[in-house]
């Protein structure tokens, strides 16, 4: 499975990004994905997870009500749309693919991940 991570870039507070992320490799709609970041100095930590249908969606406290998980099967495509950004949203961000079709925040339910792309965050 390959996971190709985009649209990650210098914002300022208060803005939105939406990042993407490609899949190929293995049938897609079969897998949960998820979005985990990792700041400098810190442990990399769940942002937001959905299940193969797109149905279920779960997020992190820190970011609820600003980001949004979402899923386009016939693309191979997941995406993360992140709003009102924060200092603290600052990290490398990266995708993942599920080893279930069952959404999940649990590190150890994802066995394929991106390279990751980069959000800076300007006040």
């Amino acid at each position: 499975v390959q996971l190709q991570a985009s649209g990650g870039g210098l914002a300022q507070a208060g803005a939105s990004l939406r990042l993407s992320c490609a899949a190929s490799g293995r049938t897609f709609s079969s897998y949960a994905m998820g979005w985990f970041r990792q700041a400098p100095g810190k442990e990399r930590e769940f942002v937001a997870t959905i299940d193969w249908s797109g149905g279920i969606t779960y997020y992190a406290d820190s970011v609820k009500g600003r980001f949004t998980i979402s899923r386009d099967n016939a693309k191979n495509m997941v995406y993360l749309q992140i709003n009102s950004l924060k200092p603290e949203d600052a990290a490398v961000y990266y995708c993942a693919s599920a080893l279930t079709p069952s959404a999940t925040g649990r590190n150890s339910q994802y066995d394929h991940w991106g390279q990751g792309t980069l959000v800076t965050v300007s006040s």
